[in-house]
């Protein structure tokens, strides 16, 4: 275990030269992604050196055994030390965990009312704000790339673009369905309500992730619909791109501009592909067990929102977080971390390192 942990520790002072790299210096994503990676890694470094300082210690002790004078608080430090060596070990097991290259990419996060109907929209367009609100607080950007209104307020679906490195590392265990249940102000008798939204989180891809065929495009342009001004409604500005080999179909009309809008559109598309091709490997080499926290199965009910007993749950880890006025305006940080907790543990039971 300890000679995985310093060929980790060899990855830092080898990313550490790579920020050198003339290429690497004019690529501000590219330095700030090595510099997080580089910021995960200075934990297991300073660990690495508590454990030599302690494995000195017990050392020391055994070498003096026969020093009446120096025998007794040397053995007294190496009993401490021996604890600490401990902890250290428990504490670096963490860093065992293969690191997830997608776990450092921007985001498309796609969102779509379920059942429930209007209630269902007005759900949607919540958890919307959510997740921009988690955004901003994370200092990340976001960009809506398409939404289409509900009639009677909320959202039907939406795509947004959250940039951010670590974005992924984060988001991705909010893929899923979430369901809400709650008295809404149209229902007179004060029924509970159940409605649902669907949320998945892409990995954001890039061309070199990705090939994708001319030839396998169908592409259509059309006047948009919706709110956005006389410019977006009087043009064929609206792009829809279907890939013929899978069926998957983006659709984008926010920007005036056809090219602006093909353009993210093809951005979502490589995000969608890209994703099932990482989904298809993984089912391949067995990674993804059934029910595991961040594997991205959308179908899957993995939280409730109940409003008159305040609180939410997360099925996947069985626990309840309260204060759900403050989750619903973005403050998911806790069950966040409490989902990557989990996933940690697993994973570690995994490699046998529990």
């Amino acid at each position: 275990m300890i000679d995985k942990l310093r060929a980790l520790a060899q990855t830092y002072l080898d990313l550490q030269n790579s920020i050198q790299n003339p290429e690497v210096l004019c690529d501000p994503k590219q330095l700030a992604i090595i510099g997080k990676r580089m910021s995960d890694l200075e934990p297991l470094l300073q660990m690495l050196k508590e454990f030599d300082e302690c494995q000195q210690a017990i050392d020391y002790a055994e070498e003096h055994q026969e020093d009446p004078e120096v025998k007794a608080m040397a053995e007294e430090e190496a009993t401490a030390a021996r604890q600490k060596i401990i902890d250290l070990k428990e504490a670096m097991k963490l860093f065992l965990i293969p690191h997830d290259p997608d776990d450092d990419r921007s985001v498309i996060l796609e969102l779509r009312a379920g059942t429930g109907g209007d209630e269902a929209a007005l759900f949607a367009g919540e958890l919307l704000r959510m997740y921009l609100r988690f955004a901003e607080e994370q200092k990340w950007t976001a960009e809506l790339m398409h939404k289409t209104d509900a009639d009677t307020g909320g959202v039907k679906e939406a795509v947004c673009k959250i940039d951010g490195v670590g974005a992924y590392g984060k988001l991705k265990y909010e893929s899923g369905v979430h369901r809400v249940q709650r008295i809404p102000s149209t229902e007179s008798k004060g029924r509970l309500h159940t409605s649902a939204a669907s949320v998945a989180i892409l990995p954001e891809a890039k061309e070199v992730d990705i090939a994708i065929k001319e030839v396998d495009l169908k592409i259509d342009v059309y006047r948009s619909s919706g709110p956005g001004g006389q410019s977006v409604n009087t043009t064929d500005s609206a792009v829809r791109i279907t890939h013929v080999p899978t069926g998957v179909v983006v659709i984008c009309q926010d920007e005036k501009s056809q090219l602006k809008n093909k353009s993210k559109a093809m951005g979502i598309l490589r995000s969608r592909l890209y994703a099932a091709e990482q989904e298809r490997l993984a089912k391949e080499r067995g990674d993804m067990r059934q029910g595991q926290i961040g594997s991205g199965d959308r179908s899957e009910k993995i939280r409730t929102y109940n409003f008159p007993q305040d609180r939410v749950t997360d099925h996947r880890i069985g626990q309840n977080f309260s204060n759900l006025p403050g989750i619903i305006e973005g403050d998911i940080g806790s069950i966040i971390e409490s989902l990557q907790h989990k996933d940690q543990e697993d994973k570690l039971a995994s490699l046998g390192a529990n």
